[in-house]
């Protein structure tokens, strides 16, 4: 298939090397002309703008920095919306706005185009190795019909939902990680201003429950389900456990926001008369603020582990 591309950057390179090594020709476009170079030496064909790539294929896949580049791209001067053919998609591989994406999707559909989000996960070791997670939303049709092509660029291709619903997941994905990382700078400055050597700390944890684990399978068995009864562990345990750690924190001299963050909304839960119930049940003061319930149906659940069984 001729496939467009645009946005050759570390990610972007590396995705289009891998489309073309699937057999796809490829019409690519960056704004810098010497990042197409390794692409033209090798049969490639150079597009001056995205509207004149966007007339000689009939897929293009977005690599680019952020909303303002892809609006640029899509529907600027010269854009892609200006020269797709009948029935054309774009796949939009960045890392982009919900909002962005599906005015966008919107903008396209008028003129009987197509805008899918598929951005990606995996760095750029998982782009050049081609081990990346795509999380597409937009019409499964499209999303099928192009398989081959997004499977080229990654070995987790995933159809989500409606347009938007992969950046949501891109966003909940990253901010996570994110988090998280905060959280383990924070408790492992503790431990190592405790007196324990970081590696030998590192190597300790690394085996303990929360290691051993992947880190969204901790959402499985409580969250997820809406079931916080029977404990798996008691939050009034786990609320002990955080109170000593946050205690160590303050003998050390070590600022723990995130860590007396979570013994507040703890301590909140316990208030609720939650203690008995799993240590998760402090996840409920945050479903309860948001507005939102969670209670996924245990069929589904128990087909998504099968698809894809916990370490």
């Amino acid at each position: 298939m001729r496939v467009g591309f645009i946005g050759l950057g570390t990610m972007g390179a590396s995705m289009a090397t891998n489309l073309a090594k699937a057999g796809n020709e490829l019409v690519v476009h960056d704004k810098r002309r010497e990042a197409a170079e390794p692409f033209l030496s090798n049969r490639a064909i150079w597009a001056d703008s995205p509207k004149t790539l966007a007339e000689q294929v009939d897929v293009v896949f977005l690599s680019l920095p952020g909303p303002p580049e892809v609006h640029a791209v899509a529907t600027g001067a010269d854009g892609l919306i200006e020269g797709l053919q009948p029935g054309g998609a774009v796949f939009d591989l960045s890392t982009n706005s919900p909002t962005t994406v599906r005015a966008l999707h919107a903008v396209f559909a008028e003129q009987g185009f197509e805008f899918l989000d598929a951005p990606v996960s995996g760095g750029p070791a998982g782009a050049q190795s081609g081990k990346l997670a795509l999380w597409v939303g937009g019409e499964k049709a499209l999303f099928d019909k192009y398989k081959a092509q997004l499977d080229a660029m990654g070995d987790q291709a995933l159809y989500i939902g409606a347009i938007g619903a992969g950046s949501v997941a891109k966003l909940v994905h990253n901010c996570a990680g994110y988090a998280v990382q905060t959280a383990l700078g924070e408790v492992f400055t503790m431990g190592v201003k405790a007196g324990v050597d970081p590696l030998d700390l590192w190597e300790a944890v690394r085996q303990g429950v929360l290691g051993r684990r992947r880190t969204f399978d901790g959402l499985i068995s409580q969250f997820l389900p809406g079931k916080y009864d029977p404990p798996a562990f008691a939050l009034r345990l786990a609320h002990k456990d955080v109170s000593l750690a946050t205690a160590l924190g303050r003998e050390m001299g070590v600022p723990m926001r995130i860590a007396n963050l979570t013994l507040e909304e703890m301590t909140e839960a316990l208030n609720r008369g939650w203690g008995g119930s799993d240590s998760r049940s402090s996840m409920k003061l945050q479903l309860e603020r948001s507005g939102v319930e969670i209670a996924v149906n245990p069929d589904r659940l128990k087909a998504a582990l099968e698809r894809d069984p916990p370490i």
